[in-house]
């Protein structure tokens, strides 16, 4: 079976996962609305929204058939979203995912790439994928009407993959706001983006799935192996099947109604183009994400302090433990962090999540989302499954800082236990065979561990954890207490010397 490629839009990530974007169908509203409704969709709580007024000369075809009206959103959307354009000294230092490189990638001379953006507000905030800006040492904003401008970049967010710009600029148009909670899978959509460099592009899809997890955030590149902080990527992304290509990435998904609904940001190829599937960010959590970089140049998570199974595993972990994944309606807990918010709430290692402030949960992957949308000091409301009895608890977030406290002071056994395994040195023998510089062995995994659970045998060796080299047993101990809240992903050699990658989660 041929594997597909997951590509974050503005560079290739060659990774065996599946990728997707997403669509949406509304009934079109009318055209007029009061300046009170449009103070209600702005981006940012004290912004209003300036659109480009669209003629009422639209086609009656375009609004018949139930298709949705596409030259409307097309309308609304194309003049809000923006070229991007990178510049990076040196060699190498840009990413390859749904944006495209050019240049001179070789050394000589500094390398290029483009992307999309999104104008939020008519003063000219600008959002985008982290992946478009990361490293990059200029930055280029060209408007629909070919205006250019140099962009300050406000701040970044690599675990949700999203970064916030600048130019000075007024009285710009400015994307209307959706609410991605509200779209439904078979939905009709829009994405809006420079793909290839070409001038503004539409293309049409419906929305194919939600809260989608792929594990692309924060994994390992092309030229290298993320930063070993942990991976604390949040993923709950709209799929769709409009066509998305290099380019993309910062682009428009809209609604019918030109309403952002979301951010694209990755494919699923096995060319780098688009061959069906594409993920974009909800704008819900990056509504959330790009305010703080605003404010506060930084983003501030607030964090309950429970582990549960990674989406790829969590089906098969929920067998494990003699439960059925289509009757767990929520999200099974699988520890909880000592003087966590959810510890002090009464959370159990055995709960099953059901709701948050109401809404009824359907995938760790929106639990995650929706836990990443508070602040530190925010309380959520939360419904739980215990011993076939729902209950109702009150947990009041904690931040990274004293997440990461409780972390370091927990006991290094436990995680072990869960993981139910033991590690030894590789053999220089080994290493010589495989052409390895680094590595550690597993030497043992018992029955009814995560790494038994996911089949992980002995033998097997453990070359990067977070994209960090380990080479001995304490090398692992440290990556395990340094990741603090989030996944813990392993890139290991199999004993028939196949590679594979694994998450799992250490708690949100």
């Amino acid at each position: 079976m041929r594997k597909s490629a997951t590509i974050l839009l503005l560079s290739s990530l060659y990774l065996a996962q599946l990728a997707a974007v997403s669509c949406t169908n509304r009934q079109d509203q009318e055209e007029s609305r009061d300046t009170n409704e449009r103070n209600t969709t702005a981006f940012f709580a004290d912004d209003t929204v300036r659109t480009t007024p669209t003629s009422d000369d639209t086609p009656a075809s375009a609004t018949s058939g139930g298709m949705g009206n596409f030259v409307k959103a097309s309308k609304a959307a194309t003049p809000a979203v923006v070229h991007i354009k990178t510049t990076y000294e040196g060699s190498g230092s840009y990413s390859t995912g749904v944006g495209q490189g050019y240049g001179a990638p070789s050394g000589r001379g500094p390398a290029m790439a483009s992307g999309s953006g999104v104008l939020i507000t008519g003063n000219g905030y600008i959002a985008t994928n982290n992946h478009v800006v990361e490293n990059a040492s200029q930055i280029e904003v060209v408007l629909p009407d070919n205006r250019q401008f140099p962009a300050k970049l406000i701040g970044r967010d690599p675990n949700t993959d999203l970064a916030l710009l600048k130019i000075e600029a007024d009285s710009l148009p400015s994307i209307r706001l959706g609410n991605s909670d509200n779209v439904q899978v078979g939905e009709w959509v829009v994405a809006v983006g420079y793909p290839f460099s070409l001038n503004t592009t539409v293309t049409a899809g419906i929305v194919s799935a939600k809260a989608r997890s792929i594990g692309i955030i924060n994994r390992p590149s092309q030229n290298g192996y993320a930063a070993p902080s942990g991976n604390t990527g949040i993923e709950s992304f709209i799929q769709t099947d409009a066509a998305i290509n290099p380019g993309n990435s910062g682009g428009a998904l809209v609604n019918t109604d030109g309403e952002l609904i979301g951010i694209n940001s990755a494919i699923a190829s096995q060319t780098g183009s688009y061959a069906g599937y594409a993920f974009a960010i909800p704008v819900n959590l990056a509504r959330k994400i790009l305010g703080d970089l605003r404010k506060y140049g930084t983003v501030k998570r607030g964090l309950l302090g429970v582990s549960f199974p990674a989406p790829a595993v969590e089906a098969q972990y929920l067998l494990q433990q003699g439960l059925q994944p289509g009757v767990v309606k929520g999200v099974y807990i699988t520890g909880v962090l000592d003087n966590s918010a959810a510890a002090a709430a009464g959370l159990q290692e055995g709960d099953v999540i059901q709701s948050i402030d109401g809404v009824q949960l359907n995938s760790s992957a929106e639990f995650s989302e929706r836990i990443a949308r508070h602040r530190p000091g925010d309380v959520v409301k939360l419904t739980y499954l215990r011993d076939k009895q729902r209950r109702t608890t009150s947990a009041t977030l904690k931040g990274e800082e004293a997440t990461a406290t409780a972390r370091g002071n927990a006991d290094l056994e436990k995680i072990y236990n869960k993981l139910g395994a033991s590690f030894a040195p590789v053999p220089d023998a080994i290493k010589q065979q495989l052409n390895l510089q680094a590595g550690v062995l597993v030497r043992e995994v018992r029955r009814g561990g995560f790494f038994d659970q996911v089949g992980i045998p002995s033998g097997t060796i453990i070359a990067f954890i977070n994209g960090k080299t380990v080479d001995s047993p304490q090398d692992i101990d440290r990556a395990l207490l340094s990741a603090q809240n989030g996944i813990i992903q392993v890139l290991a050699i199999a004993p028939d010397g196949s590679r594979v990658v694994f998450d799992f989660s250490l708690g949100t």
